[in-house]
């Protein structure tokens, strides 16, 4: 365990790739056992729609673990999750984060535009979360838990894991800057599991390392995240 020129602990290069892959691993274990148990308990004589309102969460389960690893790591073997990843939101960090999470948006719309001009609108999927209001049971209550979960829980474990844990290992053996921004870019993609929108996904998590980037703190990264999560959240009650 290193420590800075005060003698307090930072986290680690080991401990900060041990948090993310036991992240990454929580994730698949999770999304597996999530499976597992829905379908244990919804057969073919029992409708899913009397499971609509607990699936909308449910479906965010996984994602949800993914900053377990980051967390229980830095307050176990480092300083704390200000300290060690910047999780205190200054004013400079405010300012970055959400001019990232609009540039992410702007991003984001112009490469799937491009993708389905290229593909075709049959070639290209829309998210999952257009999906999630066909499930909500009639019920707003659903998807205002989900909304909140998709704008401030999602942000706050993903970037902790990836912004936040990987950047730091990755940063410790001065890797280039950009090298790191790529790298976190496309497992940021490539986690999502969403093959017909990892290309606007790789974009869109590049917008988000630049606000970590820029400030120098996972905060900003998690602003812009927000930011960029809330016009789908919102879309969730237009059922569009």
């Amino acid at each position: 365990m290193a420590e800075d020129g005060g003698g307090k602990r930072i986290l680690g290069a080991h401990w900060a790739f041990a948090a993310f892959f036991f992240g990454v691993a929580g994730y698949y274990l999770v999304t597996l056992l999530t499976a597992a148990a829905f379908n244990r308990h919804v057969g073919d004589d029992d409708p899913v729609e009397a499971y609509a309102g607990p699936l909308l969460l449910l479906a965010f389960l996984p994602n949800l673990v993914l900053g377990l690893g980051p967390a229980i790591a830095s307050l176990r073997y480092g300083s704390g999750l200000e300290r060690d990843f910047g999780l205190r939101t200054r004013g400079r960090d405010l300012r970055i984060g959400l001019a990232c999470g609009l540039l992410a948006l702007v991003v984001g719309f112009v490469l799937n535009a491009a993708e389905i001009a290229v593909f075709g609108g049959d070639e290209v999927s829309d998210s999952p979360l257009t999906d999630l209001p066909d499930v909500s049971g009639g019920s707003p209550v659903w998807l205002i838990a989900t909304a909140l979960v998709l704008v401030i829980a999602v942000p706050l474990t993903e970037e902790l894991l990836l912004r936040g844990a990987l950047w730091n290992a990755l940063a410790h053996y001065k890797i280039p800057p950009w090298v790191v921004l790529v790298l976190t870019s496309l497992v940021f993609a490539l986690l999502h599991g969403e093959t017909t929108r990892t290309i606007a996904l790789f974009g869109q998590g590049l917008v988000l390392g630049l606000a970590r980037h820029y400030s120098g703190r996972t905060s900003a990264s998690v602003l812009a995240h927000a930011a960029n999560n809330l016009p789908p959240a919102v879309l969730l009650f237009t059922g569009h």
